[in-house]
């Protein structure tokens, strides 16, 4: 079975447009089921634009190329952390293993076919916690001789995973004080990029509101990884100050492969070359002010 689809919208409704219309486009659409989330208005004044998006949501629902659409739209505004957590794990629930999209995303055409392959290929495996669509646009990929690489930190921009995954997370990072003490657990964590403990300290003391970045605290603690393709299947659209935590910027633009491009799937550990530079891709003190406003961009 193909694992289902979920997807994320809130208030703009051109690109959500964008993202479902791309995922129609995919080959293996026709066999998967889709799952819109929609959240409502958090106030009067993005009333509107919420109630745009859901337009476009339901017709779409009406003309989709998918095997079936099922639109949840929620009726007080829960944010895209609570939506993201209740929404995945009443899919996991139901079927075990799912594929995740937010509506500032655009995928390949066969984002689908990788993403099912590869949850086929890693369900088993007891190092893989999930699988990413997208991948920086790494030099040190250039001359990789594989399809797809290992990282300790997990990608918020098109992801995959499944149910004893998911169900691990400890949503209210109970043991951070012991964590915040410990030296090398913190080096541990940050071999993912230099900027993760200070992003779990900010949710934790409550500047932000981040699924992701405990999503990738467990990852650590349980000392996995997420698979990445070296060929991104995923081209976000969201970084043009239209989204509520993102601002300008082509720092993480990456070319969106076309046509039906083979991956072979296997079991490899982190390359040390590729990490390296992967992990110069959160270094504040390198990029400056812009990266720090940046935060949300994989958390």
């Amino acid at each position: 079975m193909l694992a289902p689809v979920v997807v994320f919208v809130y208030n703009r409704a051109d690109h959500a447009s964008q993202t479902l219309n791309h995922l129609s486009n995919n080959f293996l659409a026709s066999e998967s089921e889709l799952f819109i989330y929609c959240d409502n208005a958090k106030n009067e004044k993005a009333q509107e634009a919420v109630d745009n998006v859901r337009a476009v949501v339901d017709e779409f629902a009406r003309n989709s190329n998918f095997k079936k659409v099922t639109v949840i739209k929620a009726e007080q505004n829960k944010g895209l952390a609570a939506s993201i957590i209740g929404g995945v794990s009443e899919i996991l629930d139901r079927y075990g293993r799912v594929i995740v999209v937010e509506d500032d995303l655009v995928t390949s055409k066969d984002f689908l076919t990788y993403m099912n392959h590869a949850l086929d290929f890693y369900e088993t495996n007891p190092k893989v916690w999930s699988i990413s669509g997208y991948s920086f646009p790494l030099k040190s990929l250039e001359k990789y001789p594989h399809d797809i690489y290992m990282s300790p930190r997990g990608c918020s921009w098109g992801w995959a995973t499944w149910k004893d995954r998911f169900e691990k997370v400890d949503w209210n990072v109970s043991d951070f004080n012991e964590f915040i003490k410990n030296p090398e657990c913190i080096k541990h964590f940050n071999e993912g990029g230099p900027d993760m403990t200070d992003m779990l300290t900010r949710q934790v003391n409550g500047k932000i509101n981040s699924w992701a970045i405990r999503w990738c605290y467990q990852e650590s603690k349980e000392n996995m990884f997420t698979v990445y393709p070296v060929k991104s299947r995923i081209r976000n659209i969201g970084c043009d100050n239209s989204g509520t935590n993102c601002v300008s910027s082509n720092l993480y633009d990456t070319t969106l492969i076309s046509g039906d491009y083979s991956c072979t799937f296997e079991n490899l550990t982190p390359d040390s070359r590729i990490m390296k530079e992967f992990r110069l891709m959160y270094d504040y003190s390198r990029l400056g002010d812009l990266k720090r406003k940046l935060f949300r961009v994989f958390i």
